[in-house]
């Protein structure tokens, strides 16, 4: 059963790059008790190549352009915390 995105503008997302597929693994309750989406993604953490690949990924998930979505924090870790404009 795929797991839903919530429609929230920040999200605290934990990327599992070289994955076999991009997808929305899980949403769990991080150690400080913070909902955080487990997001795998089949790119190599290299060079931004995941993060490059998490953004299109969201963007297809959730119809919002690229553009619109920014990782503010985690850019060089797996645990992130993204922005979405919905607007």
């Amino acid at each position: 059963m795929p797991v839903e995105l919530p429609k929230q503008d920040y999200l605290r997302v934990k990327v599992v790059p070289k994955s076999s597929k991009n997808e929305i693994a899980e949403i769990f309750t991080d150690e400080e008790g913070e909902k955080t989406i487990k997001i795998k993604i089949k790119a190599v953490p290299e060079k931004g190549k995941a993060n490059a690949e998490l953004i299109k990924f969201l963007s297809k998930e959730t119809g919002v352009s690229k553009s619109q979505i920014t990782i503010l924090n985690g850019h060089t870790s797996a645990l992130k915390l993204i922005k979405i404009n919905w607007t």
